[in-house]
């Protein structure tokens, strides 16, 4: 598989920041490192585990963004949206009745 397009960090902070105005909660970066850390994960698969499809790799954006709780409010929410904008990034589309998006990503943590 070729090297993905990656979500950069200032998008993540300007999508958060617009979920945060659209449904509310408390906007802020609660811990930039873990922001970081959130985001280096998928390429540490990427470039470490032969076996990861551009699938997992979107799997570890959430799960990490939801379980590193990198913001103040709203790391599922981001979680999810990240996996939509990569994929996007990707040329792929994700296509998931919205109640059921919410349950798995909830399930994370």
């Amino acid at each position: 598989m070729k090297e993905p397009r990656w979500v950069p960090e200032q998008a993540v902070i300007a999508i958060h920041d617009k979920l945060i105005l659209e449904h509310g909660g408390c906007s802020g970066l609660r811990d930039p490192n873990l922001l970081s850390s959130s985001l280096a994960r998928p390429k540490h698969l990427f470039y470490y585990i032969d076996s990861a499809s551009l699938f997992d790799i979107a799997a570890a954006y959430a799960f990490s963004l939801a379980k590193n709780h990198p913001f103040v409010d709203g790391n599922k929410r981001i979680a999810l949206a990240v996996i939509d904008v990569f994929l996007r990034l990707n040329r792929y589309e994700l296509v998931a009745v919205e109640e059921e998006a919410v349950t798995k990503i909830n399930d994370l943590v």
